[in-house]
């Protein structure tokens, strides 16, 4: 059994509701082939394309399929697809579906459903939206095959096609792809190996998966996202439960089996519980970033931001996360994740220094912030917003700045932060969130680095200068990369597009009866077997 240290603090309030409905669950009920898993937070949207959410993501990997995927060396590998070719020159691809390929209501899935997924994904993800402007044409050539002729080469599409983490490609029947990208998905129809059983769907409570009898795995061994997806269980129930203390004395008790992160204060608790595993699943671990509105006032000042950088300090910040043990964190002052080969300290003079809040506070006086309120949102659920939101609510005290702090659970935060209201009028300023490390090993699958304006993630940033090298990096030689990757950093920390708070450690705790948890970036749950 490999045990380790917590590496969060605190524990929310609990609803009546769910505390009740855990302590009425018998132990004998957990028994058998239902999975009782209680998520990060509570699932609100079912639209793993117009939400970076890693709950509506999970979701998705449960429902949905993609047509490549990522192994354990990065490498993308063919799920849905079964054979493709690609021209010498590195224009014209073509790819085959596999075999077998059902939607949950039955019907097959065609290569019009992939064409139309594309075609969406494309307009909402960063690296999405460059392969769009390399594309010549796209087309159906028959009900299994498509192809893609591009303008010039596009080194990283199989890569894009296999994206892990926060904007993945997944597939849906073409009708649901022809949804306009900037509205919800409400419908739940995949081809994955498992089904959402949306009329047992309660918000704020319970989410219900059942096995997709229909689905036919891979042959190869399952590796990350990629290989055989074979669900071994018949039934698994999210059970949302925003008190962690309450979610502990559950999986202690039996009433879950598998508790998806786990606070450092309760830790302790789970380690003297014979029957309980506690792990890191994630090799890369999550990274914490500070979001900015750049279109409404005042965050729109590049001055304001950089301010906010001179007079923050990361360790705050992770201590609040992470707990004082510096083993389970590190401060990280790249845009890139930090030990692998992009990252740099390049440009991060501001934020790797002492903390100057005199430089800080004669910035804002430079600015145009004339001591409007600046709304700062708080998921009071997700321990890492809200211990960020406090950390940043008496620095910005601090600076002078008029603080709004509003408190909301995470799936009112996931909609509103989606709002181009001013703050006055619902907006927002500043929202707190994270990302696997494994989202920002690069320019390509950084998505808060995007600074597109409209196109870009939430918080809208405009920098054509960063977007420009980004661009050019996206088909530079390797040799090069390197250097470029280096001067969009440098950029990066002049228009600050978000702050990095720092990169931690997040564990896991699940039942020893569960075997087979996948150690991966991202929750899978096909393989997990409950004996």
């Amino acid at each position: 059994m490999k045990r380790f240290p917590g590496f969060l603090n605190g524990g929310l309030t609990a609803l009546a509701l769910v505390v009740a409905s855990i302590a009425a669950v018998p132990v004998a009920h957990a028994a058998g082939t239902t999975l009782k898993f209680v998520p990060e937070g509570d699932l609100r949207s079912l639209d793993p394309i117009w939400t970076t959410s890693g709950v509506t993501r999970s979701y998705a990997y449960m429902v949905y399929d993609q047509l490549f995927a990522l192994d354990d060396q990065f490498r993308p590998q063919p799920q849905m697809v079964d054979q493709w070719t690609v021209s010498p020159d590195k224009l014209h691809y073509r790819f085959t579906l596999r075999d077998g390929l059902k939607w949950h209501d039955g019907k097959p899935v065609h290569s019009a459903d992939c064409v139309a997924s594309i075609e969406r994904w494309m307009k909402r993800d960063i690296l999405g939206q460059s392969l769009a402007e390399a594309i010549d044409e796209m087309k159906v050539v028959d009900d299994k095959t498509f192809s893609i002729d591009l303008k010039s080469p596009f080194p990283l599409m199989l890569d894009a096609f296999a994206k892990l983490a926060a904007g993945a490609l997944f597939v849906m029947p073409e009708r649901i792809a022809k949804t306009d990208p900037n509205t919800q998905v409400v419908e739940s129809i995949g081809s994955g190996p498992f089904r959402f059983v949306k009329s047992e769907w309660v918000p704020g409570s319970k989410a219900v998966f059942e096995k997709n009898p229909d689905y036919v795995p891979r042959n190869e061994p399952v590796n990350w996202g990629a290989g055989g997806k074979v669900a071994k269980v018949d039934r698994v129930e999210w059970i949302y439960i925003p008190d962690m203390q309450t979610a502990t004395n559950a999986l202690r008790s039996g009433s879950v089996d598998w508790v998806a992160k786990v606070p450092q204060d309760l830790v302790p608790q789970l380690e003297r519980v014979e029957d309980v595993n506690i792990r890191v699943i994630d090799p890369f671990g999550s990274w914490v970033i500070m979001r900015f509105n750049h279109e409404q006032p005042p965050f729109n000042d590049e001055k304001l931001r950089q301010a906010v950088l001179w007079g923050m300090n990361q360790s705050d910040y992770m201590t609040a996360i992470a707990g004082e043990d510096q083993k389970y964190w590190q401060a990280c002052y790249s845009f890139y994740t930090c030990k692998t080969p992009l990252s740099t300290t390049a440009g991060a003079e501001a934020l790797m220094g002492p903390r100057d809040l005199v430089k800080a506070k004669a910035l804002i006086k430079e600015s145009s912030y004339k001591g409007e309120k600046i709304v700062i949102m708080s998921a009071t659920d997700m321990t890492l917003s809200n211990a960020s939101a406090l950390v940043t609510a008496d620095l910005f005290r601090k600076l002078g700045l008029n603080v709004d702090l509003q408190s909301m659970d995470w799936g009112t935060m996931q909609q509103r932060r989606a709002s181009h209201a001013a703050p006055a009028d619902g907006g927002w300023n500043v929202f707190f969130t994270y990302f696997s490390a494994a989202d920002m090993l690069n320019p390509a699958l950084n998505i808060p680095l995007s600074s597109n304006g409209a196109k870009s993630w939430v918080g809208w940033p405009v920098d054509p200068k960063l977007e420009a090298m980004k661009n050019q990096w996206l088909v530079a030689e390797p040799a090069v990369q390197q250097a470029l990757a280096t001067d969009i950093q440098i950029e990066a920390f002049k228009s600050v597009p978000y702050v990095p708070l720092g990169q931690f450690m997040i564990p896991t705790a699940y039942r020893s009866n569960l075997h087979g948890v996948i150690e991966a970036p991202e929750v899978f749950m096909w393989a997990v077997e409950k004996r």
